[in-house]
């Protein structure tokens, strides 16, 4: 591990994995020893089309030759993200028409909880148990996990949780409540899928009491579970939608989308609701249309179900107890958290990467590009199966 990169630059573990980065192409990431480990994890969901991909890189050098950031967000129409926007309301069910392009998620979280105090004029927000939004204090706050952020407290009041599918809980949704923020699949706790109809049951309540439903497609979004976002295969419509992640094909974004009568409640009473000075930037808007027209003008989104299909059909061993999830975001449950880590941990010496959740130590991550092909499926199932093999025969001696 460079000794530098411990030195210099601040960690988020004590315990970082180090690879030493030389470059990246397809669904292979390479150290500097030259070695190539295939990879699983898209930088945790961000790479949609994997490393280098040739529409987003001549998209980015592109809008390069013509110019760069030119002013903060909002002042001066710059084509990549007007075009954006416009292809984005094309793709979205009604009334959702408006997009406010942002740098991360976790600042796509901030605005959509802001939007939702504003348009209601209420205070009171939502969230669920072992939910994870990002980590600005916002977003924090709406973070369902106090060993994570009791550090940090005090943070913002008014914030209750609910279990994510307890349909009793959702009497706490009231006329006091500004809006519900729900991941459309929880990531952090374990990829757990909505059950019977809870996502319609959320909406109804929202509807009914006048709330703000908030979804969080950060992980889910852009045809990892087989359509553009994850809301839509439960056939419901959120009043906000909060993005980022995969949507810039490996480039720093985030945003949210609303209709234009709530979005545009942020211009006035008071001016600058939400600013940012780099949201919109030219060079990522244009990786992110780059990055929209590929998944939305291929069959990316109808492959990432059949791949699922593949690797549920390979990853049958004792030591997986199940595999949850919807397409290519997908986790395999191991017994134990140690068996996790080990399984991690040595995929990664046999050139696999691999990754944890959040808050579900048993979890291992699987959320490849979409561009992953078969034949790289089969080849990372198979590393995965024979270091399982191994980490079962190492228990069996120490029983």
């Amino acid at each position: 591990m460079n000794n530098d990169f411990i030195k210099y630059q601040a960690q988020t573990s004590p315990y970082p994995l180090g690879m030493e980065v030389s470059h990246a192409i397809g669904s292979y990431i390479y150290d500097t020893n030259n070695k190539k480990y295939l990879d699983f994890v898209a930088g945790v969901s961000a790479c949609t089309l994997g490393h280098q991909h040739p529409r987003v890189n001549q998209a980015i050098k592109d809008q390069l030759d013509k110019y760069s950031h030119v002013m903060v967000y909002g002042e001066y129409s710059q084509s990549p993200a007007v075009e954006y926007c416009k292809l984005m309301a094309s793709l979205l069910p009604a009334p959702l028409d408006k997009t406010y392009l942002v740098n991360s998620g976790t600042e796509a979280i901030e605005g959509s909880l802001k939007l939702a105090r504003r348009v209601t004029g209420r205070s009171q927000l939502i969230s669920c148990h072992n939910a994870y939004h990002g980590n600005t204090m916002g977003s924090m706050s709406v973070m369902g996990f106090e060993e994570r952020k009791q550090a940090f407290r005090p943070l913002i009041p008014d914030v209750e949780f609910i279990t994510f599918n307890n349909e009793a809980d959702l009497e706490k949704i009231t006329s006091k409540t500004a809006g519900i923020l729900l991941e459309t699949i929880q990531g952090g706790a374990g990829f757990i899928e909505p059950q019977n109809d809870f996502l319609k049951k959320v909406r109804a309540r929202c509807t009914e009491v006048g709330a703000m439903m908030i979804l969080d497609e950060i992980q889910p979004g852009f045809g990892r579970t087989g359509t553009l976002f994850g809301f839509q295969n439960y056939d419901i419509v959120p009043d906000i939608v909060a993005m980022g992640k995969g949507m810039g094909g490996g480039m720093p974004v985030g945003a949210f989308t609303a209709s234009s009568a709530m979005m545009d409640l942020l211009t006035e009473n008071p001016k600058l609701g939400h600013i940012t000075t780099f949201g919109g930037h030219p060079v990522i808007a244009a990786a992110c249309l780059a990055t929209l027209k590929e998944i939305t003008e291929t069959n990316l989104m109808q492959q990432a179900l059949e791949k699922e299909k593949l690797f549920r059909s390979l990853l049958v061993h004792p030591l997986i107890q199940e595999v949850r999830g919807k397409g290519l975001m997908l986790a395999a449950m191991t017994a134990d958290a140690s068996i996790t880590n080990e399984v991690i941990l040595k995929c990664q010496d046999r050139g696999l990467i691999l990754f944890w959740l959040l808050f579900e130590g048993c979890a291992i991550r699987i959320t490849p590009p979409l561009t992953i092909s078969n034949e790289e499926i089969r080849e990372g199932c198979s590393i995965m199966l024979t270091v399982m093999d191994e980490v079962m025969a190492s228990l069996k001696k120490q029983d």
